[in-house]
């Protein structure tokens, strides 16, 4: 994959975004809202948020944003009216630390450190105890066979109800699939079939694994049975593969992306014996190329198709090629900069953070499927004439693909786009015009964008000093047009006390409909889903 520095502008005097990563109380009982506006009364479900809201415990305090103790929230819409309640998972992580009020379990940029109520020798004993995976799971909601579990990067997820959003039980990959974690991202067929990845590790190295798991239940009390590892995929350098933070798909293939950031395994396995953070043994390494691996889904076959990239937008075929359209940047530094204390900062110190912090924007690759030995070398194979993405056979196995922009240069001015969103119970793993995120002028989200891919041309919803979550897409009833529905997100600001409202926008004129203020503060957030109960 060919890469190039994108255009990224400076910012100067950004505002002090504290409040949005501090802790805040749960409010477990539903609390009305003040409506302004019109909220479609067609709209009935529950917009469910996850992330983190508690940052410490006792005096000692977590260093990076994603180890937060995760936090649900639950929007719920009927007949035009919304009501709140947030509370935190009770998972073992959170429970441990409240019992003791002190970090227990570490976290990605955190490591617990000995208990200093233990005698000395018990205290040096504990330092090669192998680390404790995590259920902190606080990135997002996400649903197999129906139910939904909030997820994070470990192993282990948590069923979730819903409608009460009470913590149910704590589920283990590792009993069901030979992987040591799963991401928070998996994609679902029509039929509710769900695919998923994890890593592996044994006495050989690493190993990527696609996950398959069944869309129905033989009991009420099932959680992942049936699960498989459809196939796996050997990385570059085994003892040191790369960080993924999701995966693409498209109605045969599932497309795996690995990527030049690295984990290096024997730090990792060795940071509690050090007392590093897990997060130590992450790395960007700009030497190595990003490559494509695309499997099929009914088979299990990999090819290998020779930026950094946390979240694909969507994937489909069309003749003969995968269009494959992510969210890239130019380094996988971003990572390290989203340590709490640089979040906290303001004036020039926080400028500096964000300037130094590779901005994401929308790219598509063309990949063709149909490579063979007589396919010819030193070609563009990507014929398609409404398309500028290249794909270059240029040895027997390899094909080396160079993106098009999937927007205009208006899009710098918005600081790039994430948290990408679609129709995706229409247009999933098929040809589509829209695509909706948050554009980054900020190190958070502060601005909801709407994408073209027809026009190449965006539409802005943005106000001074409020910081808007991921968009969610919700369809009307019968809606024929891809963009007939209502974009939801939760905006926060940062410099008024309980100022947190769930905004509803019309998707297709982009213009507000209205809003829900909540008396209550919130943390900005990181994923979650819609659970329609019409």
């Amino acid at each position: 994959v060919l890469g190039f520095k994108r255009q990224q502008q400076d910012q100067k005097g950004l505002e002090c975004i504290t409040p949005l990563v501090n802790s805040v109380e749960e409010t477990p009982e539903s609390i009305a809202t003040e409506v302004s506006g019109t909220i479609p009364t067609w709209i009935r479900g529950n917009l469910l948020r996850n992330g983190p809201g508690k940052f410490e415990f006792g005096n000692q305090h977590y260093n990076h944003w994603f180890d937060g103790m995760a936090m649900l929230h639950q929007f719920k819409i009927v007949d035009g009216k919304v009501t709140y309640r947030s509370c935190f998972l009770r998972s073992d992580a959170y429970k441990k630390n409240s019992e003791r009020d002190r970090i227990m379990v570490s976290e990605f940029g955190t490591v617990a450190m000995p208990d200093p109520c233990k005698n000395f020798f018990l205290r040096f004993l504990s330092r090669f105890e192998m680390i404790e995976a995590t259920d902190n799971a606080s990135v997002s909601f996400v649903k197999y066979k129906g139910d939904y579990y909030v997820s994070t990067e470990t192993n282990f997820m948590h069923k979730v109800d819903p409608e009460s959003l009470e913590t149910m039980n704590k589920v283990d990959w590792t009993k069901f699939v030979a992987v040591n974690m799963a991401t928070a991202h998996p994609h679902t067929d029509p039929d509710g079939t769900a695919f998923n990845m994890g890593n592996s590790y044994g006495t050989k190295g690493a190993l990527y694994n696609i996950i398959k798991v069944p869309s129905t239940k033989n009991n009420p009390d099932e959680t992942l049975e049936g699960a498989k590892v459809l196939c796996s995929i050997i990385p570059a350098d085994k003892s040191r593969p790369s960080y993924y933070h999701s995966f693409a798909m498209t109605e045969n293939y599932v497309v795996f992306i690995e990527q030049p950031i690295k984990m290096d395994l024997l730090k990792i396995i060795t940071s509690k014996l050090r007392g590093k953070a897990i997060s130590q043994g992450v790395y960007w390494d700009p030497k190595l190329d990003t490559v494509f691996h695309l499997v099929d889904k009914h088979t299990g076959k990999v090819s290998r198709h020779p930026l950094s990239v946390f979240h694909q937008i969507n994937a489909f075929e069309e003749d003969g090629f995968v269009m494959l359209d992510m969210c890239c940047a130019d380094n996988g530094d971003a990572i390290k900069n989203y340590l709490i204390q640089n979040l906290r900062k303001s004036g020039e110190a926080l400028d500096q953070v964000y300037n130094t912090t590779s901005r994401a924007f929308p790219r598509r690759f063309v990949l063709p499927l149909n490579v063979n030995d007589d396919t010819p070398t030193g070609v563009n194979l990507n014929t398609r004439p409404a398309s500028s993405a290249t794909s270059v056979k240029t040895a027997k196995d390899e094909v080396v693909c160079h993106f098009e922009d999937l927007h205009g240069d208006d899009l710098f001015e918005y600081g790039g786009l994430e948290f990408p969103q679609i129709n995706y119970s229409k247009f999933n793993t098929r040809p589509y015009r829209y695509f909706y995120g948050c554009g980054f002028q900020h190190l958070v989200g502060d601005s909801l964008l709407k994408m073209d891919l027809k026009e190449k041309k965006l539409k802005v919803w943005y106000k001074k000093g409020m910081f808007p979550s991921e968009p969610v897409f919700v369809p009307s009833p019968e809606a024929v047009d891809e963009d007939d529905g209502v974009i939801l997100s939760v905006v926060v600001t940062p410099t008024e006390d309980k100022s947190t409202f769930l905004l509803v926008l019309d998707a297709r004129t982009w213009e507000e409909l209205g809003r829900a203020e909540v008396p209550v503060n919130i943390p900005y957030g990181f994923h979650g889903a819609f659970n329609s109960t019409a």
